[in-house]
């Protein structure tokens, strides 16, 4: 029997991933979804309208609904992540704590995705060790959950024994949006499948670098291509210089390091910040998931964000099920396949997934232009998995002080302390 555990089953990204589920199920052949969240009202909404979508299929699988999270990952071959630590209110205070003191306030970036990680890693490692006594030998755990490279990185350092691996929906984004451009330029449909994206850096802070199509490289073309785009624009993403430099697309994320004036200047909009704006548009789907008669997604669950994310959560699974040897880009730890940087940094980067586990894949490093931000990021991210771990208040001093677009150093401990009790039922760790 082959039992695949969501926890935060509740999430209205769910409805996405069944579909993902459904349409594979000749090569993965699913027999009980469970899905857990710890809000029973939104689950039986989210996880009714699950049941009655694999109803209107004939019933293939069998969606359990539950709040016990042991009981989901008991015999589980899978368990998938993708929780939200104090709901989308704890993403809205991240937010705004990041705006009361003149900082980036993302839920992944800068002092938000320091607050969401010191709420999450926690709850991660548990899943960890629930899965370690109670899930299938060798069960795998598949983080959704942001900042996803940050909560891998905790894994891999405090739950070595479940084999895990981050994921995000960035790469694939920025493949399908790569080969969108190269089927326009040259009028030829080209199969995802056929295609690779070569990357690396951390979740959120990457560049892409290289492209193939059936082996063949065509990032020359790609990068010629995006450049001349660039210099059409009126207001560029990026520098068509900067680009031109690297010879690399950096990350979309990368925009709150190179350029955060103008993300600051964005946040001094609000209202609505980015969680407002998504609390509505949930209000919205979970009244649609709500309809008895409703058995397919609704087209307004494109506005929530995470494209392609059904994709990238089933063919991983699918691949490693079905020892395909497929390479996907995920976060894990690195392990000599960059020799020149630490083994135990885990990056995001291409890797080969089999049913034996997942490698990464030999890589040249970043450029010293790079390399200077990833370093302190990494330094970051570190010290934030080690201050959640243990409550260390000096490590997540260390942490703000250390990031890029963190507090002034005069300024650190008042911003720790702000964020320690704006989010205080959710970090009993530091108010021993």
């Amino acid at each position: 029997m082959l039992k695949v555990a969501v926890i935060g089953g509740g999430s209205t990204y769910t409805p996405e991933l069944i579909n993902g589920f459904l349409a594979r199920l000749d090569k993965f052949p699913v027999n009980e979804l469970w899905l857990m969240d710890i809000d029973k009202e939104r689950l039986d909404i989210v996880g009714g309208f699950a049941q009655r979508m694999v109803e209107a299929k004939g019933s293939p699988f069998k969606v359990v609904l539950t709040t016990d999270q042991r009981a989901a990952v008991k015999d589980a071959d899978y368990v998938t992540t993708q929780l939200r630590v104090g709901h989308m209110e704890a993403r809205k205070r991240d937010e705004y704590l990041g705006l009361r003191h003149g900082l980036i306030g993302q839920e992944t970036t800068g002092v938000g995705g320091m607050g969401k990680a010191l709420r999450t890693i926690p709850i991660i490692l548990k899943i960890a060790k629930d899965m370690q006594e109670l899930s299938k030998p060798g069960a795998m755990l598949v983080n959704f959950t942001n900042p996803a490279g940050l909560v891998t990185q905790a894994l891999s350092m405090y739950a070595k024994d479940t084999p895990s691996v981050g994921v995000c929906n960035v790469p694939i984004t920025a493949k399908m949006s790569i080969l969108e451009g190269l089927e326009q330029a040259t009028g030829r449909k080209i199969e995802p499948e056929r295609a690779e994206l070569k990357t690396l850096g951390l979740n959120h802070l990457s560049w892409h670098r290289g492209f193939t199509i059936d082996g063949e490289d065509v990032w020359p073309q790609v990068i010629q291509g995006y450049i001349e785009e660039l210099k059409k624009e009126e207001h560029p993403e990026w520098e068509p210089r900067t680009v031109e430099v690297l010879r690399m697309i950096p990350n979309y994320y990368l925009q709150y390091f190179y350029h955060t004036d103008k993300k600051l200047k964005a946040q001094e909009a609000w209202p609505p910040s980015r969680a407002e704006e998504v609390i509505e548009v949930e209000k919205d789907l979970l009244r649609q998931y709500a309809d008895p008669a409703l058995n397919e997604p609704p087209a307004d669950l494109m506005k929530r964000g995470g494209a392609y994310y059904s994709t990238v959560a089933t063919q991983l699974l699918n691949a490693h099920y079905n020892d395909l040897g497929e390479t996907h880009v995920v976060n894990i730890k690195n392990n000599g396949a960059v020799k020149e940087w630490p083994a135990e940094w885990v990056l995001e980067m291409p890797s080969t997934v089999k049913k034996s586990g997942i490698t990464p894949i030999a890589a040249e490093p970043l450029p010293t232009s790079c390399f200077g931000l990833i370093s302190a990021v990494k330094a970051y991210e570190l010290l934030t998995v080690e201050a959640a771990v243990h409550g260390d208040r000096n490590a997540a001093y260390q942490a703000l002080l250390v990031h890029p677009i963190g507090p002034k150093a005069d300024k650190v401990q008042a911003v720790l302390d702000d964020m320690l009790e704006t989010h205080r039922e959710h970090l009993p760790q530091f108010f021993k």
